[in-house]
């Protein structure tokens, strides 16, 4: 289980340095929804099939997944009925796992929930401790629909107003690498949708009147001509500072503004002997044509790390 907790305490920190507002990781064992139906008399044959449709309860009723069951995977309502009890149970960690876990449980009686609950156990135990429960949540009704999850399985959900579905999901899967090599290997892990992230990243944005910048670099480090040594000796001191910098070589200076505009990037540094005799920096905001006094390099790096990313000012050399 020590891998298990390394991931979702990953994703779980991941989730929180996105920024992305509220989330929920809601949490099941494939051992587990195993030994439910095999309890209520599914044919072990019917596993994968029965997962499948339970997994679609996320965006339908189960009215729907029922008819489903019923019609198309050949499962009794009595059977589905009970199912549904139990699938339909949803709560804290903790309160989950000691409601299946009290005396006369049905799944105290199978073999696999039991191995299910106690791996269940240590892991909420070592992720309490972790301060990572805040956000996880023991849900039935999550089933993963691959048939390759072997273990615990777990899927993130963005609860803002954006509607993007989850937005990371894994488990442990220790039959799959065997499915193409041949030989088992363990295996967890998980992945996050990085353009669904994005998606709420940019509403986020507009809703507070933000422009999106289609790039994260800061600076533009125009090079006039071909002085490719002095850009270096500026551009390293802002990589230095961890200010995002990117090189771009053109003789007009045009073409560097209307790069830097188009992308969004907010300063930018001309690196070339506009004015002969001069060695020194100047700030020059370029939507308002406002100019400043020279500027030594490390004076530059220092003013430039006091401004936000999104600041509308450029910078050009003498």
């Amino acid at each position: 289980m020590l891998s298990d907790f390394e991931v979702i305490v990953v994703l779980n920190q991941l989730l929180d340095k996105l920024d992305i507002g509220t989330y929920e990781i809601k949490f099941n064992h494939r051992k587990l929804l195993d030994g439910m139906l095999d309890i209520y008399g599914v044919p072990a044959e019917k596993f994968r099939t029965v997962c499948s449709s339970i997994d679609k309860l996320d965006k339908q009723t189960f009215e729907q997944v029922n008819k489903e069951l019923v019609e198309e995977k050949g499962l009794s309502l009595e059977t589905t009925d009970r199912i549904g009890a139990i699938v339909k149970k949803r709560g804290s960690p903790f309160e989950i796992l000691t409601e299946l876990k009290a005396e006369g449980s049905k799944y105290l009686e199978n073999c696999g929930s039991v191995a299910a609950l106690r791996e269940l156990d240590i892991l909420f135990q070592a992720l309490k401790e972790a301060n990572c429960l805040d956000n996880l949540f023991f849900d039935l009704s999550l089933a993963r629909g691959l048939d390759y999850y072997t273990g615990v399985i777990y899927e993130a959900v963005f609860k803002g107003t954006t509607q993007v579905g989850s937005i990371a999901a894994g488990g442990r899967y220790d039959n799959l690498v065997g499915m193409f090599s041949g030989k088992q290997v363990q295996a967890v892990g998980v992945s996050l949708g990085i353009e669904r992230v994005f998606a709420i990243k940019e509403q986020q944005a507009k809703d507070r009147n933000q422009v999106v910048r289609a790039t994260d670099t800061q600076v533009l480090v125009s090079i006039l001509g071909k002085d490719v040594i002095s850009a270096s000796k500026l551009v390293t001191p802002l990589w230095n500072a961890n200010i995002s910098a990117k090189m771009k070589v053109s003789k007009r200076v045009m073409d560097h503004i209307t790069f830097a505009k188009q992308k969004g990037i907010p300063w930018m540094v001309l690196v070339g002997p506009l004015r002969k005799g001069r060695k020194r920096y100047r700030r020059r905001g370029y939507r308002c044509g406002c100019c400043r006094g020279g500027i030594r390099v490390d004076v530059l790096v220092l003013s430039l790390s006091g401004f936000e990313a999104d600041s509308s000012v450029g910078v050009e050399r003498d």
